[in-house]
């Protein structure tokens, strides 16, 4: 996933949701459901992380859409999705299918 610059948006938008869910759906919870005392470090860290993994993925997708590797279309989904519950791994999908036609097309020319 992180040999292209296009799979290095994946890669990172991957870890980046992943981040997103573990915050939604288990240091969120253990803090407002569960009341656990640690439950606020708990959001807090995760929350951090999950916040630096956003500025990597949003930075990321700006670099390699500078470099000429996304279109701005594309870019607009991403901004869209890192925004949205599992929306990066439904971005995936798109950007899977654009890496694979322009290595090929990469390839072929």
């Amino acid at each position: 996933m992180f040999k292209t610059p296009v799979g290095w948006v994946r890669g990172v938008g991957s870890i980046e949701g992943v981040s997103a869910l573990i915050l939604f759906f288990i240091a969120m919870p253990l803090k407002y459901i569960a009341k656990i005392p640690e439950g606020g470090a708990i959001v807090y860290w995760v929350g951090l992380v999950h916040g630096v993994l956003f500025t990597i993925y949003a930075g990321v997708t700006f670099y390699v859409w500078g470099k000429g590797h996304l279109t701005a279309k594309l870019v607009g989904y991403a901004a869209l999705a890192s925004i949205v519950p599992f929306g990066p791994f439904v971005i995936d999908r798109k950007l899977k299918a654009y890496e694979l036609a322009t290595d090929t097309a990469t390839a072929a020319g």
